[in-house]
């Protein structure tokens, strides 16, 4: 897929992931949508991609979703006969529910969830609505001084998306995440750090460079797939019922890696120099993924 609304670019292992439509603030459509859930699986496919960081054009994040297009904003077919959870459930992929029903921003969250690279928010400024929501599913999010934030849906009369009821309270608290959805109002990054929806706040002129050397600290003579793992086991078994779940995938994960670059990480250090690890995340184990939607 050619794309229109972002940026590609690898550079030493580091895909940045820019969005581009900086005339119109970045602001969220359903071809942006489009694009970004093929980047993510392009991302996990591609070996030269090692992690990813992602960033707005110009001085603004993502405004929100773009109102001003014609149609529905969201992407949705006001046509369809009321649906039910169980269109949800039975018929998710089905062409009419997929274009006509799925919130667009949920999809992009998944595509994210699903990725085997880690991702780095580098928000660079005004970040509202979806433009906050989107960075959720990241494993951090390193922001400007001068960047905002908002979950501003209650003031356009809807209500969250992009996944964020699972994702937010995981972050920042179910009391914090009620409050901000409440309120609906736009806050700043100070007020981000001290919730902790941000790991840190860096000069907008630094934090580019500041975001690419923290996601290089992070896969720097590490196992791809070892990474790769490690983000998923993160990401799904944190909500499983019984830690059992998570024995049972780490076990398999273990017993893999003794088969590749486990074994060759034990000689390293008993030969005391740098591992060559050789796994790739396009090759995952035979178990992965263990709890597909």
């Amino acid at each position: 897929m050619a794309y229109e609304t972002l940026g590609w670019d690898i550079d030493d292992g580091m895909l940045m992931l820019t969005l581009n439509r900086p005339a119109k603030m970045n602001a969220f459509t359903v071809q942006m949508c489009d694009e970004l859930a093929d980047a993510y699986a392009r991302a996990s496919r591609d070996d030269a991609v090692k992690a990813i960081v992602v960033t707005g054009a110009g001085k603004v994040f993502c405004a929100g979703m773009d109102l001003s297009v014609d149609g529905n904003v969201f992407g949705l077919d006001e046509t369809l006969p009321s649906p039910t959870l169980a269109d949800m459930t039975e018929r998710l992929h089905e062409p009419e529910i997929e274009r006509g029903l799925r919130d667009t921003g949920g999809k992009v969250a998944l595509a994210m969830y699903d990725c085997l690279k880690p991702i780095v928010g580098a928000v660079n400024g005004v970040a509202v609505g979806i433009g906050s929501t989107m960075l959720l599913p990241m494993d951090f999010r390193l922001a400007s001084t001068s960047a905002r934030f908002g979950f501003v849906f209650g003031r356009i009369g809807i209500t969250m998306e992009a996944c964020s009821s699972w994702f937010l309270p995981r972050i920042v608290g179910l009391e914090q995440a009620l409050e901000w959805c409440y309120r609906a109002d736009i806050f700043d990054a100070e007020e981000a750090l001290a919730k902790n929806l941000v790991r840190s706040l860096h000069p907008p002129e630094t934090l580019l460079a500041d975001a690419v050397a923290f996601a290089r600290g992070l896969v720097a003579g590490r196992s791809a797939v070892g990474i790769a793992l490690t983000r998923q086991m993160l990401m799904r078994n944190h909500a499983a019922r019984h830690p059992i779940e998570a024995h049972r995938i780490e076990s398999l994960a273990v017993f893999h890696a003794q088969g590749g670059d486990g074994s060759e990480g034990v000689r390293a250090f008993r030969e005391k120099r740098a591992p060559d690890f050789t796994s790739r995340a396009s090759a995952m184990p035979p178990f992965y993924p263990w709890d597909a939607a």
